[in-house]
């Protein structure tokens, strides 16, 4: 595997990590249509746990095959496949090597009435499986945010020592944030930089909207005042993960129409985030409709940003 100059530059930001882990970051950087480019398209399929099966497979029931989620990954040419331990081991053998894992190693579920995720699989599954990394989710705001960090701490140190990179989702919510807070620009570049501190190589978190949340904030943003635009603030949350120095995706969120998708897909790419995380806006549509789309998306981020 040749490193572009992109992703060679990219690898020089992790400067404490080991060998093992920068090749596993190249994995994921050189793989796929995006490949060498330093921009990434990601499927993760963890919503059966987080929403259940019908809610989450019924639109395309293809989806309820853990082997159908690879084959979208795969043909459509994107970098990474990320799923809880079963998905991918009940099609681990015939996949093997083809495309670039993360193993979410923590999930929620909407039975659950408080705001916190179960360890479900570890870093030897990781390896077992010949996964490239591990995928963690906080929820900075919640009643349990720090036994999170905390629990993702002690993974992010085991997965880094055997050379798997960290893959943090890094989701607000808790008792301090509505629904507009969730998503509040402020409250999405400060989770993305708790992720960054606490040692992920890879930041999700959810598309930021305009709304200022905290109080103590808006003096500052009045002040530093970010444009009212897509790009702009995208651009923020970049600057949030150390000036640009960590990698930062952004989620697709609940189902919408294709150009919504596409143009925030060219907001993100225009202010320098470094790909789309897609889930349920891929694997719920039909499968040649759900390949088109993330072609469509692919190509934006080919394009000079």
């Amino acid at each position: 595997m040749q490193l572009t100059p992109k992703v060679k530059e990219i690898l020089s930001w992790y400067e404490s990590d080991n060998p093992g882990t920068k090749a596993n970051l190249a994995r994921i950087l050189m793989e796929g249509k995006l490949g060498g480019t330093g921009r990434m398209v990601i499927l993760p399929v963890d919503q059966g746990f987080e929403h259940g099966p019908a809610r989450s497979f019924a639109p395309n029931p293809a989806g309820y095959d853990p082997r159908y989620m690879f084959e979208l990954a795969l043909e459509a040419g994107l970098n990474a496949y990320a799923a809880p331990l079963g998905m991918i081991e009940a099609a681990a053998a015939t996949y093997a090597g083809c495309i670039p894992t993360i193993l979410k190693v923590n999930s929620s579920n909407s039975l659950s009435t408080t705001k916190d995720q179960a360890v479900t699989a570890t870093v030897q599954d990781a390896l077992r499986l010949g996964c490239s990394a591990i995928g963690f989710t906080i929820y900075p705001g919640s009643e349990y945010q720090f036994e999170m960090m905390e629990e993702l701490r002690e993974l992010a140190a085991e997965a880094k020592a055997v050379g798997l990179a960290v893959v943090v989702w890094s989701y607000p919510r808790g008792p301090m944030l509505d629904k507009v807070g969730e998503t509040a620009l402020d409250i999405c570049a400060y989770a993305a930089h708790m992720a960054a501190l606490i040692g992920a190589h890879i930041i999700k978190v959810k598309p930021p909207t305009a709304a200022i949340s905290l109080d103590a904030a808006k003096k500052t943003y009045e002040k530093n005042p970010v444009e009212n635009d897509a790009a702009a603030r995208f651009k923020h949350i970049v600057n949030a993960c150390f000036g640009g120095r960590r990698l930062v995706v952004f989620s697709g969120g609940e189902a919408k129409g294709m150009d919504d998708i596409l143009n925030e897909v060219k907001a993100i790419h225009a202010g320098g985030g470094n790909g789309s995380i897609m889930g349920r806006n891929a694997f719920q549509r039909p499968k040649q409709e759900a390949l088109q789309l993330l072609s469509s998306i692919i190509e934006i981020y080919k394009t000079p940003a």
